[in-house]
């Protein structure tokens, strides 16, 4: 199926100082290859790339990965999950590039007791999940809302039209800006939405334009991101952009030209490692990231995505190591030792944020995880 793509894997049996071996432990990563979110999964799995290059094992255990494309399309992410965990048997599940897909992965973590790392938002759940075998790896979706929502205070936007997907991902986007609303921070006066597949935005584009917003909170990601902005430019629209991480992909800029430069969005700091001062905890790493991702891909990073795929290995290294410790890969006991070791992570630096987990939780970022940045001609610039 071409919707299956399987990356070669190295997977060398290592022997143990009493001769005998011990199994791989063997990882399942899922993006969207192809499909509408292929310009953000792309960037996925060349983080994972970078990843596994960065760190092909732990504590001299050899770590075996294994690709796969789920073509942006839910129903193919959970079979993919089923796939890897029943007939390949893998320790931890990681996925995927959409939102939607990332919930049916998770569904399947949760239901097969398999471990997942999330490398896409979902929704916070109303009361902590006792037996939620995942985490997200990204910053919470309100986190990244509120960020850019208190810059538009300080700037003194008053009114705010919101335009995002149909889908999870823009919902989770609304409820963000909603929430800023009912706190008095903003006063939304339009919301609009379009499906991911839509190539035109034209007509809630023009019922934005009639409500003249002082500015226009994007819920949208990647390549189909900019369709809001290239269609108010059309309309003479003057006002300020704002959004989420969600836009941090050179395609976004591509696509975008003209009509995105200005926007402000709340990102991770690798975005902008370079500009960040040398005490920031995540510079160094940061820059050992771009190399691995150089010397993986052959490419510069210059995007968001890619490091949310380091980052969920940077989590699963420090996990695994505690894991392996109680039990051997392959292993119902191994599966549950990781899912617990990954749910009690404190202070795991990446290069997007510090990473402390607690049961029953979703997301482990705090505020540290984001900062501002603003796209100057063609480039994110820090906004202190």
């Amino acid at each position: 199926m071409k919707n299956l793509i399987r990356a070669a894997t190295v997977a060398v049996g290592l022997a143990l100082t009493a001769g005998a071996a011990r199994a791989d432990i063997t990882v399942g990563f899922v993006t969207s290859l192809s499909g509408s979110g292929a310009s953000i999964g792309i960037p996925y799995g060349r983080g994972i790339d970078a990843a596994y290059l960065y760190a092909d094992s732990i504590g001299g255990q050899k770590i075996k990965l294994i690709k796969l494309d789920d073509g942006t399309d839910p129903s193919i992410a959970s079979r993919d999950a089923r796939k890897l965990i029943e007939e390949d048997k893998v320790d931890l599940l990681l996925g995927t590039a959409t939102t939607p897909s990332t919930i049916a992965m998770m569904a399947v973590a949760d239901e097969l007791k398999v471990p997942m790392i999330a490398v896409s938002p979902i929704p916070t759940p109303a009361a902590p999940v006792a037996d939620r075998w995942g985490i997200s790896i990204v910053q919470p979706p309100p986190l990244m809302v509120s960020v850019p929502v208190d810059r538009m205070v300080r700037d003194g936007v008053k009114t705010v039209a919101f335009i995002g997907f149909s889908d999870a991902w823009g919902d989770l986007v609304y409820s963000g800006a909603k929430a800023a609303a009912d706190a008095g921070k903003i006063k939304l006066v339009a919301t609009e939405r379009y499906a991911r597949t839509d190539t035109s935005v034209t007509g809630q584009a023009l019922k934005i334009f009639a409500a003249h917003p002082d500015a226009v909170l994007i819920g949208g990601s990647g390549t189909q991101g900019a369709l809001p902005e290239l269609a108010l430019a059309q309309l003479g629209y003057h006002g300020k952009f704002y959004g989420t991480p969600a836009l941090l992909n050179p395609d976004f800029i591509r696509v975008g030209g003209k009509a995105v430069d200005g926007i402000v969005v709340s990102a991770g700091p690798v975005i902008v490692a370079e500009q960040l001062p040398d005490t920031h905890f995540g510079k160094k790493l940061a820059l050992a990231f771009r190399a691995a991702y150089l010397k993986a891909t052959g490419k510069e990073t210059t995007d968001g995505f890619s490091a949310y795929s380091f980052d969920a290995w940077m989590v699963f290294l420090d996990a695994a190591k505690r894991a392996l410790a109680i039990a051997q890969p392959g292993t119902t006991a191994f599966r549950t030792a990781l899912k617990d070791a990954i749910l009690s992570t404190k202070d795991v630096a990446g290069v997007h944020a510090i990473y402390n987990c607690h049961p029953g939780q979703t997301f482990c970022v705090d505020e540290r995880g984001l900062v501002l940045v603003r796209l100057e001609d063609g480039k994110w610039i820090y906004q202190p």
